[in-house]
């Protein structure tokens, strides 16, 4: 029986890395709690990827042919995790924090299959340029910063002001591709390949 990928995110970033993947799959989405008291970066976004994973199986219900993937980044900067801006304000407060300064991307990863659990991260290391105030206000004048972890894009407008990254870049968008596959070899012995 051929085995059908369920993506539990709503994260356009993420559905499109899928896609490049040459995945076919399905979006389901759960209302999970996304409170912790965890401070380690990794096993936060572990913590908080299995969360959302587990809600869209209790969702689902029987899922025992499904693989259910689901994703958790956070921006890690300074030794504050920077989620999502609440506002413009709390936006230019990250851009300003973010400016010439290096910072790390941390994805977690959680997968589950025929009733088996496994649980991944990956950390990214990104360097940004010195902004300026006209560079972060033209940043903040654009849709960009107000969806994201972080409050930038890097495969968007902010590329302008990434001086350079290390580890991986799918990780930053937003689903770390490659410890995604090794996961999925090493815990379920399934190879991206037969995905397809």
């Amino acid at each position: 029986m051929a085995i059908s990928v369920i993506l539990a995110s709503k994260s356009p970033r993420r559905k499109e890395i899928l896609e490049n993947l040459g995945l076919k799959f399905d979006i389901v989405t759960a209302d999970a709690d996304e409170s912790s008291d965890i401070r380690e970066p990794g096993a936060l976004v572990m913590a908080l990827a299995e969360k959302k994973g587990l809600a869209v199986i209790e969702r689902i219900g029987d899922c025992a042919d499904s693989i259910i993937i689901a994703c958790d980044t956070l921006v890690y900067c300074n030794g504050e995790f920077l989620g999502k801006p609440k506002s413009r304000e709390d936006a230019e407060r990250m851009i300003r924090m973010l400016s010439g300064n290096s910072h790390e991307v941390i994805s977690g990863i959680f997968l589950s299959y025929k009733g088996q659990n496994a649980s991944a991260y990956a950390s990214t290391k990104v360097i940004f340029d010195d902004m300026t105030d006209s560079d972060i206000e033209a940043y903040l004048n654009t849709d960009e910063p107000y969806d994201k972890a972080g409050a930038y894009a890097i495969q968007g407008l902010a590329s302008a002001h990434i001086k350079g990254i290390e580890g991986d870049y799918f990780n930053v968008v937003g689903l770390p591709v490659n410890v995604l596959c090794n996961t999925l070899k090493e815990k379920f012995g399934i190879d991206i390949n037969t995905l397809r």
